[in-house]
């Protein structure tokens, strides 16, 4: 009778143990590990998926621009810009489409 209890709990504290490994283990593969220095990599995905697909293309002005989102884009991505004139980072500040 002794024997059969130390195996039952045997069998319970291996059960016990495969439970909390294995659903550890799940956890594990869908982690993601961020290490220091790592923020503009994550403000850049982060961008990306809230960003609509713009993309450089010569344009410089703020008539020529469809969104202030577009314009913001431009200014931070795009050479030669010409859409922030007191260099503030806010473009386009007395078009009024905007």
């Amino acid at each position: 009778m002794l024997f059969l209890k130390k195996f039952i709990i045997l069998v319970l504290i291996g059960f016990a143990a495969w439970e909390y490994y294995s659903s550890d283990a799940d956890y594990s593969s869908n982690a993601v590990v961020v290490s220091p220095g790592t923020n503009q990599q994550r403000d850049e995905i982060h961008h990306q998926k809230k960003t609509p697909n713009f993309r450089c293309d010569g344009r410089e002005h703020c008539s020529q621009m469809t969104s202030r989102a577009e314009a913001v884009f431009f200014i931070k991505h795009c050479p030669n810009t010409k859409m922030d004139g007191v260099r503030d980072g806010i473009p386009c500040e007395n078009d009024s489409r905007f």
